[in-house]
C-alpha cells in the first residue's frame, strides 16, 4: 500500500500524551511542547511535556510490575515481540511517513529504518527463549554450582532523534526479552515514532506498566532524580559523549548498571590497492546514510595519495547527483538536517576548513528558503587541524585528506577520544586483518560502508561507549548472574 504523504491522520492518530502504567495521561499542569517538521520549520503538533513528578510516576509504574513481569514465561515474552514485529512491518508506510515528517529523512530511507527496527524485535523474540544458566561441580567435588540468569530490573532507556524507531526497538527488544520493565525517554525532536511504538506494543499484548514513555524538554530535571533514587537498576543511553559523562556521574551514587552508545569520529581509509568503485559505494553509504546524521558516519576520510584525486572525483560526482528536498518528495535523496542548530554547526565546520585552505569540490553552501537543508559536500586538502577532523560532523559533508603509509594512517585514525567504528578499503587480505586489529574501534567495515545489523554486537571503545547492543550479547546487558551453592553430602 502507498501512503498519501498529505494525509494528516498519520500524525493525528498518534497519542500525544505520556504513556504510564498502560494509560495515556497528560503531563503535570497540562504542559506541552511543539514538534517541528525540519523540512519546513512548521509545527506538526503539540505533545505532553513531562515534569519530574511524571518521571517518578512512570518509574513507580515500572517498579510495581517488575516482579510479575520477570516471572512471565519466556515464550510469552517472545511472542509479544514477534507480534510487534509483524505489526511494524504491516504498517511500514505509515511509520515511515511519520518518521520522515518529524525527523526529515527521505521516505525510502525511512522505510529501510522501519525494516531495521522491526528486525530487533524479531531477533530478541528468538533470544528470549534462549536465556540459559549452568550446572557444574566444584573442583573438590563437595559442592554443586547452579548458575541462573535473572533480569537486572527496572530500566531507564534514553533514545536519540536520528533513528527514532530503531533506537527504541534496539533497547526495548532485549529488555522485554530479559524480563525487565522500562521507562523510555525519547528525544524531544522525534517523540512521535516512540509514542506510535508504545501503541504497537500494547496492541501486541505487552502488559500495562512494562513500558512507560515520558516525553519532555527538561531531560536533566526528569532523569537525574530517577538515576539517583535507587530504583532504576539499568541505564541504556544513546547520545553524545558529553551527555554520557554526565549520566555516568549520576549513576555512580546508586551504582546503576550502564550501557552507552556515544559519539563517533569514524575514519574511512582507502588504500592504493582498493577497488575504487567499491570504495566510492562504501563512502556513499558510510557518509550519506541518514544525511550524515549518524554516529557511524564516515567523519575523516583518509585516502592514499596515489588514488586521492580519482577517488575524490568519482565520489564528488555521485554526491553532486543527489537530489536535496523534503523527505516526503518521492525524488528526494537528501532531506533536511534536524534543526537550525544542526545546520549551523555544519556550516561553521565547513567555514573553518575553508579558512585552513580546504577546497570545495561540490556543495559547501546552504540553500535559501525554508527548512534546514544542506547540500552534499566534498572537501579536499582538509587540514588535520581543521575542526572537521576533530568534531563529529553530523551532516552531509565529506572531509578528505591524504596519507602515505600504513603507520601514518593508523596513527591518524586512532588520534581521537572516540572509537566507535572504522572503515577500511583494500584488496590485500593481510593488510585488511592487520589494520582491522590495529584500529582502536569497536567495529570495522571492511570493504563496506554499513556495519549496523541486529545480529551483530554494536558498540565502541574509548569514549564512544560501554557495552554492546544487538547480537547474542545484546540481551546480556539486561541480565544478571545469580549463583547458588549446593553442598552434596556423601552417604554414610
Amino acid at each position: 500500500m502507498t501512503v498519501d504523504v498529505t494525509r494528516p491522520d498519520v500524525v493525528t492518530d498518534v497519542p500525544k500524551q505520556l504513556f504510564i502504567g498502560g494509560a495515556w495521561t497528560d503531563a503535570t499542569g497540562g504542559r506541552t511542547f511543539a514538534v517541528d517538521d525540519p523540512a519546513t520549520g512548521d509545527v506538526l503538533c503539540e505533545i505532553a511535556d513531562a515534569a519530574p513528578a511524571d518521571g517518578r510516576r512512570a518509574l513507580k509504574a515500572a517498579v510495581a510490575v517488575q516482579e510479575e513481569w520477570a516471572a512471565t514465561a519466556p515464550r510469552a515474552r517472545s511472542e509479544i515481540l514477534r507480534r510487534a514485529y509483524e505489526i511494524i512491518l504491516a504498517r511500514t508506510d505509515e511509520l515511515a511517513l511519520l518518521m520522515t515528517l518529524e525527523m526529515g529523512k527521505p521516505l525510502k530511507e525511512a522505510r529501510g529504518e522501519v525494516a531495521y527496527a522491526a528486525e530487533f524485535f524479531r531477533w530478541f523474540s528468538e533470544e528470549a527463549v534462549r536465556i540459559d544458566g549452568g550446572f557444574s561441580t566444584t573442583p573438590d567435588g563437595a559442592n554443586r554450582i547452579l548458575v541462573m540468569r535473572r533480569p537486572v530490573g527496572p530500566c531507564l532507556l534514553i533514545t536519540p532523534w536520528n533513528f527514532p524507531l530503531a533506537m527504541g526497538t534496539r533497547k526495548i527488544g532485549p529488555a522485554v526479552a530479559a524480563g525487565c520493565t522500562m521507562v523510555l525517554k525519547p528525544a524531544p525532536q522525534t517523540p512521535l515514532s516512540t509514542l506510535a511504538l508504545a501503541g504497537i506494543l500494547t496492541e501486541a499484548g505487552l502488559p500495562p506498566g512494562v513500558l512507560n514513555v515520558v516525553t519532555t524538554t527538561d531531560a536533566g530535571a526528569v532523569v537525574e532524580p530517577l538515576l539517583r533514587g535507587g530504583e532504576v537498576r539499568k541505564l541504556s543511553f544513546t547520545g553524545s559523549t558529553q551527555v554520557g559523562r554526565i549520566l555516568l556521574a549520576q549513576c555512580a551514587d546508586t551504582v546503576v548498571r550502564t550501557s552507552m552508545e556515544l559519539g563517533g569520529n569514524a575514519p574511512f581509509i582507502v588504500f592504493d590497492d582498493a577497488d575504487l568503485d567499491v570504495a566510492v559505494d562504501g563512502a556513499m553509504t558510510a557518509k550519506m546514510r541518514n544525511m550524515g546524521e549518524a554516529c557511524t558516519a564516515a567523519n575523516r576520510m583518509f585516502v592514499h595519495r596515489t588514488v586521492a584525486d580519482a577517488f575524490a572525483a568519482r565520489f564528488a560526482e555521485r554526491m553532486a547527483a543527489l537530489t536535496v528536498g523534503p523527505g516526503t518528495d518521492p525524488g528526494s535523496d537528501v532531506g533536511p538536517l534536524i534543526d537550525a542548530a544542526g545546520r549551523g554547526k555544519v556550516e561553521e565546520l565547513v567555514e573553518d576548513a575553508l579558512r585552513r585552505d580546504a577546497k570545495v569540490v561540490t556543495g559547501g553552501t546552504a540553500p535559501d528558503g525554508p527548512g534546514y537543508f544542506y547540500p552534499p559536500t566534498v572537501l579536499t586538502d582538509v587540514s588535520r587541524d581543521a575542526a572537521l577532523m576533530r568534531t563529529e560532523i553530523f551532516g552531509p559533508v565529506a572531509a578528505i585528506t591524504t596519507f602515505e603509509d600504513e603507520d601514518e594512517v593508523v596513527r591518524a585514525a586512532n588520534d581521537t577520544e572516540w572509537g566507535l567504528v572504522g572503515y577500511l578499503f583494500t584488496r590485500d587480505v593481510d593488510r585488511a586483518l592487520r589494520i582491522s586489529e590495529r584500529l582502536e574501534v569497536g567495529m570495522v567495515g571492511l570493504n563496506t560502508g554499513l556495519v549496523s545489523n541486529p545480529a551483530a554486537p554494536f558498540g565502541g571503545v574509548k569514549q564512544s561507549g560501554l557495552g554492546r547492543e544487538g547480537g547474542r550479547v545484546g540481551i546480556e546487558e539486561f541480565l544478571e548472574y545469580k549463583y547458588v551453592a549446593i553442598p552434596v553430602r556423601n552417604r554414610t
